[in-house]
């Protein structure tokens, strides 16, 4: 016999797992009965894949039996099993890579019963701890000819010994604890308890769930009379779980109910999902499915780690849990799975000659999961705005990164705030068909927040003509806009754009004879912001404001900064043409006028007019000394004049 340590995060787990950290104690059933039916499934596909070498075993199950002399409860099945280093492992470290985010998010969290730790993180396994005070496992792997058995008390050490085992599989006997004033620990000695847990939890496992039920029956004399205070034991072998998988069930028998208790039982999820998909296609390619998505971003979902994909059965038998291929980069928050009967069983190893199979089915999963989103943006807008709060961006994502050929099946799905109401979406087919009477665009204007959108400058001339303005705070935003062009063939406008084509010939006149009579004024503006701006022209966009900051050639401020912030952009920063756009309405610049000659005075002013438009454009002042000192100089200059 040996004797190990856990590692010292795996340490750290146990003590959380022990001292009930999950609140629903009762799952730690359903979670060694899961591995107990993964084993089965690894062992199911190897046999099958291994042109005989490892036979297939008449039947498969997974057996359940309760001793209450010595207050333990049993699950063992006949799957793939460990060896020594597997042991050591999967059951010695607990979590892997995932247990340092597993403390950092168990730490950062209010209330620890939120996370769903069970699971999520790997720890499955452990969750056996929060109701037993010893767990004993007995296995052995398929291709081995030896059998280990591990034994902890969940504390800082475990133990490995050899023992003899028959046949390859795992069994896991946990000794329950003592029952206290907070917790009944003897109901899991109950014979209708875990009945009742199998049926909630895991009725759709594949493989029959046995349990072992000794009855007590009176004892019979030779007349048939019952003998007082004396009983005969029978062993009575029951089936709990209807093993006829949800997705082989006619579309008619799945409730929502039983979609959601299927999804929070084996995506590990303590919260109904957001939208349940049923799939059911027959044809040159049949398969059938479930698909969910989380009314929850996972918690590892914008990691570089997080693996997508749906979970594959080939006829009825697991071929792999992450399989990238059934689903596209923008839709990689999607959980569920796909079981085909024309797939073959070793797919994993011959995907290549599979793809195009997968291909199929991945777009018309993809194709499913929009038409469902579409419905539910027009049947329960509210409950899709949640889902585009938690990931719209992935939307846009689709659009941008297909250089918009997904034009036709998103754009539908895009929903933005508006300028009319900042608190609500608003489909793009909504905003065309409110149009302004002649209004040749669909408007937006960019920035990090709405509240910062709403200080731009620019947006005075579409408050005072009531014409609407999408607000897009989102870094893919423009990229995903310049990219799909167009709705329904109306273009698509950066309200910071600088462009004239919108004018009526009256105002094109009125800034050609601003331009013609001020020649000299904008020549000494652009002498003075040399290396800031590209232009300086007069404006019809501002009302009350004196300038703003437009951009010229398609590359907006927002774009700019995004592109020059891409994480291991080694490249040569791009820059955006930037105008100086001067309201010639406005006092100040009749005030500025007059400097028209002086270039010193002149430039203290353009200079600090620059760094307000930006400022409103939500850029910080890059040289906050030369801010201040001109602001001093001219305030100065102004109290002198008193």
């Amino acid at each position: 016999m040996e004797t190990k340590e856990f590692e010292a995060e795996s340490k750290q787990l146990l003590n959380l797992m022990i001292n009930s950290i999950y609140s629903n104690k009762e799952i730690f059933l359903r979670e060694l009965i899961s591995n107990a039916s993964d084993a089965i499934d690894k062992y199911k596909y190897i046999s099958l894949t291994s042109d005989g070498k490892y036979q297939n075993k008449t039947e498969y199950a997974i057996n359940l039996s309760i001793d209450k002399d010595n207050k333990s409860l049993t699950i063992s099945d006949n799957g793939v099993g460990m060896n020594h280093d597997d042991i050591v492992n999967n059951l010695g470290t607990i979590a892997k890579s995932g247990s340092k985010d597993f403390l950092t998010k168990f730490k950062e969290s209010k209330d620890a019963e939120d996370l769903n730790i069970i699971g999520q993180f790997g720890v499955g396994f452990y969750s056996a701890f929060m109701v037993s005070k010893k767990v004993e496992v007995i296995t052995k792997k398929y291709d081995s000819d030896k059998a280990y058995k591990f034994t902890s008390d969940g504390e800082s050490t475990y133990t490995i010994e050899e023992v003899e085992r028959d046949e390859s599989g795992t069994t896991v006997t946990i000794y329950l604890k003592d029952d206290t004033n907070e917790e009944n620990y003897s109901k899991y000695l109950e014979y209708y308890e875990i009945e009742d847990l199998v049926k909630k939890y895991s009725d759709y496992i594949r493989y029959p769930i046995k349990l072992l039920e000794i009855e007590k029956k009176p004892k019979l004399d030779e007349n048939g009379k019952e003998i007082k205070d004396e009983f005969t034991e029978e062993k009575v072998v029951k089936t709990l779980n209807s093993m006829i998988p949800l997705w082989k069930k006619s579309k008619k028998e799945v409730t929502t109910e039983a979609m959601n208790e299927f999804y929070k039982n084996n995506f590990y999820d303590s919260e109904d999902p957001l939208l349940s998909i049923y799939i059911n296609v027959e044809g040159l390619i049949s398969y059938s499915g479930l698909v969910f998505i989380p009314s929850h971003a996972p918690y590892d979902l914008y990691s570089e780690n997080y693996e997508k994909g749906l979970t594959l059965y080939s006829k009825g038998v697991f071929i792999k849990s992450k399989c990238k291929e059934l689903v596209p980069d923008y839709l990689k928050f999607i959980k569920g799975l796909i079981d085909s009967s024309d797939l073959n069983l070793n797919i994993s190893r011959e995907m290549l000659q599979e793809s195009a199979k997968l291909n199929k089915i991945r777009d018309n999963v993809e194709n499913k999961v929009i038409s469902n989103l579409k419905e539910l943006k027009d049947n329960d807008f509210d409950k899709y705005s949640k889902f585009f709060d938690i990931y719209g961006s992935y939307i846009k994502f689709g659009l941008y990164t297909s250089f918009g050929g997904k034009k036709d099946l998103l754009s539908d799905l895009l929903v933005y705030k508006t300028l009319e109401d900042s608190n609500k979406y608003l489909s793009l087919k909504a905003y065309k068909d409110t149009m302004k009477e002649g209004q040749k665009f669909i408007y937006y204007a960019t920035g990090n927040n709405v509240d910062e959108i709403k200080l731009l400058p620019e947006l005075e001339a579409y408050k005072k003509k009531g014409i609407n303005v999408l607000l897009c705070t989102d870094n893919i935003d423009e990229f995903t806009l310049m990219a799909i062009r167009d709705y329904d063939k109306v273009e698509f406008r950066n309200i910071s754009s600088e462009s004239k084509d919108e004018l009526s010939q009256e105002e094109k006149n009125k800034i050609d004879t601003l331009n013609s009579e001020n020649k000299e004024l904008l020549d000494n503006m652009i002498e003075a912001l040399q290396g800031k701006v590209d232009e300086v022209s007069f404006s019809t966009k501002l009302v009350d404001s004196p300038v703003c900051i437009s951009t010229k050639e398609g590359l907006s401020l927002k774009m700019e900064k995004v592109i020059n912030d891409l994480p291991n952009n080694n490249e040569e920063q791009v820059k955006a043409k930037k105008v100086l756009e001067i309201n010639p309405d406005h006092d100040l610049f009749k005030a500025i006028k007059e400097l028209s000659s002086n270039k010193e005075e002149l430039s203290d002013y353009a200079n600090l007019l620059y760094d307000e438009a930006m400022l409103l454009e939500g850029y910080e002042v890059k040289n906050k000394e030369d801010f201040a000192k001109t602001l001093n100089k001219i305030i100065l200059k102004s109290i002198s004049k008193k």
